[in-house]
């Protein structure tokens, strides 16, 4: 792991880093320390927006996580920031945009052209990363996962066990395998849904939602389009941390 610059701000820290490899940013508790350690949360993304572009978002939800004792994780997705493109994939989003212009279902080998490839490299690299940052003495080892993509949360928290609980953002079509792995996930699932999202499939949100094999699992729908997540439904997510990887859970 490779630290490039480090931001000491009123709450929290804010590191620039390579970490498997792959650029990122980390924000850490300014407490955290081998004797108080926090755990960490890893935040997911929309694909093809990269990780600058995101970079106000994604500091604000780790600010909300910092004041409850968490530090947070971002890494740049594949194929977005400075990182090799993948032509198939973003000609794949092209013709799934074409669709959903058109009033059309985009076809499942669309979906499974842009989504799945994603999942295949995010995955690995989102493990190589926790191989990096578990390593520290400053996080408990008690590790979450919080956004998007949702196929790539589903995979993660299906074959990782250090993944102990995630709140998940509904939003991106569905491949049909990520259905399939949805089962095996048997964590505590947090999952918002916004119930107007242009465009995206409502259906297929709710029955991804059904497929998962979780015991404790709460769906948080909210009325309005994409970008109309209200600031309670981020105020929620931390809760459902808190009260599954918070001090009392340890």
């Amino acid at each position: 792991m490779h630290t490039r610059t480090v931001r000491r701000l009123d709450e929290p820290d804010e590191s620039e880093l390579t970490v498997g490899g792959v650029p990122g940013v980390l924000w850490t508790p300014t407490f955290a320390s081998p004797a108080t350690p926090v755990p960490l949360i890893l935040l997911g993304q929309p694909g093809g927006l990269g990780l600058e572009r995101m970079r106000p978002r994604l500091a604000a939800r780790a600010r909300a996580l910092s004041e409850q004792g968490f530090a947070a994780l971002a890494i740049e997705p594949p194929g977005a920031g400075e990182r090799a493109p993948m032509p198939e994939v973003d000609a794949a989003r092209a013709d799934l945009r074409r669709a959903i212009d058109a009033g059309e279902k985009p076809a499942d080998e669309v979906v499974d052209r842009l989504i799945l490839p994603l999942v295949d490299q995010a995955v690995p690299e989102w493990q190589n990363a926790l191989d990096e940052m578990l390593l520290r003495p400053e996080f408990t080892g008690r590790v979450g996962f919080s956004g998007g993509v949702i196929a790539i949360g589903t995979r993660l928290a299906a074959i990782d066990p250090r993944i102990a609980a995630a709140s998940l953002f509904s939003g991106s079509y569905v491949p049909r395998a990520t259905r399939d792995e949805a089962r095996q996930v048997t964590i505590p699932l947090h999952v918002l849904l916004q119930w107007d999202d242009e465009g995206n499939d409502r259906q297929a949100a709710l029955d991804l939602f059904d497929a998962f094999g979780s015991a404790e699992k709460t769906l948080y729908a909210s009325m309005g389009g994409h970008t109309g997540v209200p600031s309670s439904a981020g105020d929620d997510a931390v809760r459902f941390f808190v009260r599954h990887l918070g001090p009392s859970s340890a």
